[in-house]
């Protein structure tokens, strides 16, 4: 069955698009990293917007949960993924009983969030004890440096390395990790032959609206997931925050 790809709208990353795929490999390279602690699990991804993390993680879970508070998201998620529980829900009530799963994944979501706190102690009751939160986010320092308010109109606060820390910490939970995503030497030798960001050669051409220089567009094309690193190191400088948190 052939199921019609969701719109690219901003607010989400969606496989399959070219002009994309830097923003999708950045993605998927912290789920690449995480997958790790959902092997043979329950695991809930609170914000599974497209899919493709959920099912991602299923390859390795006992079972994937993908809840999105967008209908025709959520819709999408189970026509394209039928190995996924995909269910519409409001990230602020999760429909899940008390420590009813063994993970929560939260991927590029909780910038989009108006309570952040309320959230997180959602995640905390649904863990079980010992469970782990997954959690992603642009590094604000770096994302929107110098704002007051985010560059990207979708998001409502991000988040600096220790005001996610403090965040989870507030929220009842230990930090197992706090890392930083950061370009390898490859996207750096790209970062290089664009003026130094291959980011900002992107923005440029998006905020512009013209047609995509054939140079950045293979550019972009090439970046894969491997291109991307995780390391606690210089927190402050990294592209996303990665974190793992445990509920006592």
């Amino acid at each position: 069955m052939t199921v019609e790809p969701l719109p690219l709208t901003g607010e989400r990353t969606v496989p399959g698009i070219v002009e994309e795929n830097y923003w999708f490999r950045r993605h998927e390279a912290a789920y690449l990293d995480l997958v790790r602690h959902c092997a043979g699990l329950v695991v809930l991804e609170a914000g599974c917007g497209e899919g493709y993390g959920a099912a991602l993680i299923a390859g390795r879970a006992a079972r994937v949960v993908a809840l999105d508070y967008d209908e025709a998201t959520a819709a999408h998620v189970g026509r394209a993924y039928p190995e996924l529980a995909a269910v519409r829900g409001n990230l602020a009530a999760l429909p899940v009983r008390d420590a009813g799963v063994d993970v929560v994944a939260n991927l590029q979501v909780i910038e989009h969030l108006w309570d952040q706190e309320g959230f997180l102690a959602e995640c905390a009751r649904v863990l079980r004890p010992g469970g782990r939160l997954l959690v992603t986010t642009p590094n604000r320092i770096t994302f929107s440096p110098g704002r007051d308010a985010p560059l990207n109109p979708f998001h409502t606060r991000e988040l600096a390395p220790e005001e996610l820390r403090g965040l989870l910490v507030g929220a009842g939970l230990e930090v197992e990790l706090l890392a930083g995503l950061r370009h390898g030497p490859a996207l750096r030798a790209l970062d290089g032959a664009f003026g130094g960001s291959i980011i900002d050669a992107q923005v440029a051409v998006a905020l512009g609206g013209g047609e995509w220089p054939a140079d950045l567009l293979a550019a972009v094309a090439s970046v894969r997931s491997e291109d991307f690193e995780i390391t606690t190191e210089d927190l402050d400088a990294s592209l996303d925050l990665v974190a793992v948190a445990v509920r006592p």
